[in-house]
């Protein structure tokens, strides 16, 4: 499926900056709001419904014989048009 990035930010960042920011991103989705991102001059503002589907993924990447990088992805995601559910994996735990 074509994919459409609408905002993208990368920057080496410390653990407590990073909390920071996923306090802000958590906060703003308990309370029903927007999350609005910005960097320089670049900025979208998205609205996720009230049960969006939440997507984590833990990666090895990295050239053959070399995967040394790794990675965590949080992810929502949602049909704009479409105010339906869809059915998760089983229940996500994060310790």
């Amino acid at each position: 499926m074509p994919e459409e990035v609408l905002f993208k930010s990368e920057s080496v960042q410390s653990r407590e900056e990073i909390a920071s920011y996923l306090r802000k991103v958590a906060d703003n989705l308990e309370d029903g709001n927007a999350i609005s991102l910005k960097a320089g001059s670049e900025s979208v503002t998205l609205n996720p419904p009230a049960r969006p589907t939440f997507e984590v993924k833990a990666e090895r990447e990295g050239p053959a014989g070399s995967m040394t990088e790794r990675s965590i992805e949080f992810e929502l995601e949602w049909d704009e048009n479409d105010g339906q559910e869809s059915s998760g994996s089983g229940q996500l735990e994060i310790e």
